[in-house]
């Protein structure tokens, strides 16, 4: 699941029953219109099937019509951003964890405000969705909803159960500390590649400057596991604020880069790792180049649906304690629709997504993607044993740990939300270039963090918040 960089382009009856609970039945309207709607293609193809099945069952309940194309979410991206430019819009845009195209329509009053959609589910949504569609426009100079979040997804851990074992290890034995977790693979690539896995890497991390998602969510779970990044605190504070001064971030992310370049120069991550697009982490991993990766959404897993036994290798993890020994927070993305201020129908997109969102309906169109992402509504993952308890066992084994973290523990938003300037240090890539400082400039971490540092102040410089 990601973000794609502004540079490089400018995640059972029962339960319907339960999660029906959470809200009064969508109500159809009187008179039909059409609405125009750019969805995101699944990465599975009983995600577009049930999307289909879900556009016809409000086309029946509202005599309403979705004139909808689903693309992927790179031609997607490409697409959203030329037409808020130009204007010629449709009525309605899902994005898929693309959230700086999102914040920074909002901060440039570029969507429709959506609070009244919102409103119908809001007590039910988790907080975290709320916070990540909760935008700030400088033209109104604050904060309302932009998009209305109907799916989620976090990087658990993606391991290769049956290359542990071939090392001599055992997976029950992992560690349950940040750092310590991703160390204890490192002895195994050696012994790995004494058995002829000559090419075998223990950590795939994506430490890349080329411009995709991934690199920065690898970094923010290092910067959470080190304090720099918690629950209302850390880098960027929710009312937009940067915090660069503060003694916990600023030993996070010299930690956080340390860490990383030192993985990287004691030749424990591929080479190719510091020019990786988003895919690039995936394929290495299914291509078995490494043990382990940190990935969003188990998308990683489902593409191995269809080899059970492969899939049954795969091991996946949630999130571990910080290197204090206490619970972090996982780093959840919301993805949601929004409106261009350009629709020419933005009272039948706002009913739709009002449908889309109305927890049965919901849950149903989630389940059939089979939870690549996960339910926003907390209620629905503890009352539809589908989710924790899936009657699958190879799924479960997968969706279990997965759902726990996005939505049961502590989450965080990603700190784009509260400021679009740090979406801008995501797009330009600071942290993937600050660890180049180290490995290609020479410089010590402290010094690639400091100069990291002085680019994010510029970039903050040209926002008001």
């Amino acid at each position: 699941m990601g973000k794609i960089s502004r540079r490089s382009v400018f995640k059972g009856s029962l339960g319907l029953a339960a999660a029906g609970a959470l809200s009064t039945p969508y109500i159809a309207n009187a008179a039909a219109k059409t609405a125009s709607v750019w969805w995101t293609q699944g990465f599975i193809p009983e995600e577009d099937a049930s999307f289909k099945r879900m556009v016809a069952g409000y086309e029946k309940a509202s005599g309403n019509k979705i004139d909808y194309s689903i693309l992927p979410f790179v031609a997607l991206e490409q697409k959203m951003i030329s037409a808020l430019q130009t204007g010629d819009t449709p009525d309605l845009m899902s994005f898929d964890g693309i959230q700086t195209t999102l914040v920074l329509s909002a901060y440039n009053d570029k969507l429709v405000d959506v609070s009244d959609v919102v409103a119908t589910q809001e007590a039910h949504l988790n907080k975290t969705g709320l916070l990540s569609t909760h935008l700030y426009n400088k033209v109104k100079k604050a904060r309302s909803y932009y998009a209305v979040p109907y799916k989620c997804g976090c990087e658990p851990f993606h391991i290769w159960g049956d290359l542990v074992k071939e090392a001599g290890y055992n997976i029950a034995d992992i560690p349950n500390t940040w750092d310590a977790r991703w160390n204890w693979f490192k002895p195994m690539q050696a012994k790995l590649r004494a058995k002829g896995m000559r090419r075998m890497y223990a950590l795939g991390l994506q430490m890349t400057t080329n411009g995709p998602s991934d690199g920065n969510n690898v970094f923010h779970g290092f910067l959470i596991a080190n304090g720099g990044l918690g629950v209302g605190t850390g880098i960027v504070t929710p009312d937009g604020k940067l915090h660069l001064d503060d003694p916990k971030v600023k030993d996070a992310v010299v930690k956080t880069i340390a860490y990383m370049t030192d993985a990287y120069k004691g030749g424990y991550v591929p080479k190719g790792a510091i020019s990786w697009n988003d895919a690039d982490d995936n394929n290495g991993f299914h291509a078995k180049l490494f043990i382990v990766d940190f990935d969003g959404t188990i998308s990683t897993e489902l593409a191995m649906w269809h080899d059970q036994k492969k899939l049954a290798e795969c091991v996946t993890m949630g999130l571990p304690l910080g290197n204090d020994g206490k619970p972090m927070p996982a780093m959840v993305g919301y993805i949601g629709g929004m409106i261009p201020k350009a629709a020419k129908n933005p009272e039948v997109a706002k009913d739709f997504m009002k449908y889309v969102i109305e927890p049965s309906v919901n849950n149903t169109y989630l389940k059939a993607g089979l939870g690549r992402w996960v339910t926003p509504f907390p209620e629905t993952a503890r009352n539809d044993p589908w989710w924790l308890n899936n009657p699958n066992k190879a799924l479960a084994a997968h969706l279990t740990p997965y759902v726990k973290e996005a939505v049961l523990g502590p989450t965080v938003p990603d700190p784009l939300v509260f400021n679009p300037a740090y979406g801008d240090v995501e797009a330009q890539q600071v942290w993937g270039q600050s660890y180049s400082y180290v490995y290609k400039d020479g410089m010590t971490p402290e010094a690639a963090a400091e100069r990291a540092f002085k680019e994010i102040r510029t970039i903050f410089s040209r926002y008001s918040v």
